[in-house]
């Protein structure tokens, strides 16, 4: 690995947002349409549960953010998950470590679920998911319209086996 891993800070946000719409553009990342401003991206992610890979040229490869599924005390334990890599960087273990640096952050922290929906398109992601941990749960047909077209989403989780 030539790169670590560390908190994001808003010394990252332009980075962050580069890479997020990049994600968006190729398409088969989430049903955005754009990036959010540093200040929304800021608000939706949990403090303690956001990383990013950062390069030895100091340039951000890769980031990894949770959020709030609910305001519901009984999903106090369950967070969502964001992960984007650079399309210069993949390849090369940044999602993984990235997600493994997001499971080890909610452990102790008590989250008992870390989820996520993933196009079926997006064969990678599907099988980086499954080798760190998560399984799939279904797929959620037709759930929104995408550049036009219905898109269906497979619903992944990581249960904690930490966590009873």
């Amino acid at each position: 690995m030539n790169f670590r891993i560390e908190p994001l800070t808003w010394a990252h946000a332009d980075q962050v947002l580069a890479i997020y719409q990049a994600g968006i553009d190729e398409g088969n990342a989430t049903f955005e349409k754009e990036a959010p401003s540093w200040a929304e991206f800021d608000a939706a992610r949990l403090d303690g549960h956001r990383f990013g890979a950062i390069g030895p040229d100091g340039r951000l490869l890769g980031w990894v953010a949770a959020s709030k599924v609910s305001d519901r005390d009984a999903y106090a334990g369950v967070v969502e998950h964001s992960v984007y890599v650079h399309p210069d960087a993949r390849g090369r273990g940044v999602a993984r470590a990235l997600l493994d640096a997001l499971i080890a952050s909610t452990e102790p922290a008590g989250i008992w679920t870390i989820q996520s929906g993933i196009f079926p398109e997006n064969t990678a992601s599907l099988a980086l998911h499954q080798k760190a941990g998560f399984r799939v749960i279904g797929t959620r047909e037709r759930i929104g319209l995408h550049r036009g077209m219905w898109r269906d989403v497979v619903l992944l989780e990581r249960r904690s086996p930490k966590i009873d």
